[in-house]
């Protein structure tokens, strides 16, 4: 079976820096982005600079929940998509991650539905709508998404702990009509919640009937999934062009460091 695809999820905060992130990703090796629109009603902050104790500068960021937020007219939505559509080559997925599923949009559940209309009508590869939007208005981007032939990740992002694999398994496989994807994204506290994502991806990846999955975490050991996803069964996984120090203690994986671990486990 051929490696799963690779995508970039783009962290910046800027339409210019966030296709200068995707030609970069592009470069490294990556599949397609994601294009989190939330994002761009960030305000990045200055970074401190201060010295360690060797005498060496350190540049420190606070966290990302502590920057300032835009208004929801401080950004030009339609601008914005038709820049961002024109100048990144790669395959997008596009979405809105809202407040509760860890996003940073600003507006409403009616303006962040919008926006997610306005991905689509941009002809979009691909949307990203997460399962606890209402049922009836998830139905109508739905239905938009499927007349303009733009594949659908079904997603679910539970920050508050790691369900059992048992649930994980049973969440991906009553999910299979809602999207060409299931996403399953949680937060562990410890190793052995991650290996609840481990041991419900290689339980799926055994199924006959399973719908294509990408699970992963956040925090130690959620990079797991990630970095064995070729004999776990994912159809995509999630890396960043993030590469500080101890990265994987998030959870993520660098797009290239990821590349990399497949060729030396010889995936």
């Amino acid at each position: 079976m051929p490696n799963p695809k690779i995508c970039v999820s783009l962290e910046e905060t800027t339409v210019k820096a966030m296709v200068d992130e995707a030609a970069r990703a592009g470069i490294q090796g990556a599949d397609m982005v994601e294009v989190r629109f939330d994002r761009l009603y960030l305000k990045k902050p200055q970074a401190t600079i201060s010295e360690d104790e060797d005498g060496n500068r350190v540049s420190t960021m606070p966290p990302v929940n502590e920057w300032p937020v835009m208004d929801f007219d401080q950004v030009n939505i339609d601008e914005s998509i038709a820049a961002l559509k024109e100048a990144i080559a790669l395959p997008v997925i596009f979405s809105v991650r809202s407040v509760r599923e860890g996003g940073h949009f600003a507006g409403d559940e009616k303006q962040r539905l919008g926006i997610l209309q306005a991905g689509i009508d941009s002809n979009v590869k691909w949307i990203d709508l997460e399962m606890s939007i209402k049922a009836k208005d998830r139905k109508s981007l739905v239905e938009a998404a499927k007349a303009a032939n733009c594949q659908i990740i079904a997603s679910q992002h539970d920050m508050s702990g790691t369900p059992s694999s048992e649930e994980i398994i049973s969440m991906v496989s009553s999910n299979a009509d809602n999207g060409d994807i299931v996403k399953f994204c949680t937060t562990v506290k410890d190793h052995q919640d991650a290996l609840q994502i481990v041991d419900a991806a290689n339980t799926l990846s055994a199924q006959d009937s399973t719908p294509p999955y990408s699970l992963m975490a956040l925090g130690n050991g959620g990079d797991w999934a990630r970095l064995h996803a070729p004999t776990l069964g994912q159809e995509l996984v999630y890396a960043t062009m993030r590469d500080e120090f101890r990265l994987s203690d998030k959870g993520l994986v660098n797009v290239r460091d990821l590349q990399d671990a497949w060729r030396l486990l010889e995936y």
